[in-house]
């Protein structure tokens, strides 16, 4: 295992596919990376579960959280509110885990301002249409929330020059093994190898 834990930043637009690349992504690490589970006032999508995909509040709820300190960072988009609870990835931190934060653009600055530190990967679509094809072909959403999403979308792109690391989601397996390959160049770095290079010359 990796003997400094570090915080991932993964954001993108709806419809990039980042939920999918990083479930694989984390398949593939053997615990070594754990995903922080945000907290949302949206409703719960089908197939989605409580304290997995999100943690599903109120309004009331999630503002009761701000109010006590209990934030890193939180943000509204569209209609809804999403943050992310802060001991949760403090005590995976100390334990040397990678602890990986799907969140959005706005929350990705934020996050930033608390962990300086934080490495940030930001996942691109092939192309706009392909993105309104993706949003589309999940039938969840109508034509207006979709044109919303699409105006979302690009002004979240602009942004993507605030981030460490580009990916692009064309093709799954090489998006998810683009992504173990930044997490594992960020884990040799020395200022995460530093304790491993003391056990070497201490004939540990």
């Amino acid at each position: 295992m990796n003997n400094k834990g570090f915080l991932l930043v993964v954001s993108a637009p709806s419809g990039c596919g980042k939920d999918t690349i990083i479930s694989k992504v984390l398949d593939k690490m053997n615990g070594d990376a754990v995903l922080s589970v945000s907290m949302t006032t949206r409703a719960m999508r089908e197939g989605e579960k409580e304290g997995v995909n999100y943690f599903y509040v109120s309004k009331y709820e999630f503002f009761k959280h701000i109010e006590d300190g209990d934030m890193l960072e939180y943000t509204n988009y569209g209609s809804n509110y999403y943050g992310t609870p802060i001991k949760p990835v403090k005590d995976q931190l100390e334990k040397g885990k990678i602890v990986i934060l799907i969140i959005e653009v706005e929350g990705g600055g934020n996050v930033r301002k608390a962990f300086p530190d934080a490495k940030k990967i930001f996942v691109i679509p092939p192309s706009m249409k392909v993105l309104e094809q993706r949003l589309r072909s999940r039938g969840t959403d109508s034509d207006d929330a979709i044109n919303k999403r699409m105006t979302i979308a690009e002004c979240e792109l602009k942004r993507a020059c605030e981030y460490d690391y580009i990916v692009e989601n064309d093709d799954l397996d090489k998006a998810v093994e683009d992504v173990l390959a930044i997490i594992r160049a960020e884990q040799l770095k020395i200022d995460n190898m530093k304790n491993k290079l003391k056990e070497v010359m201490n004939y540990a």
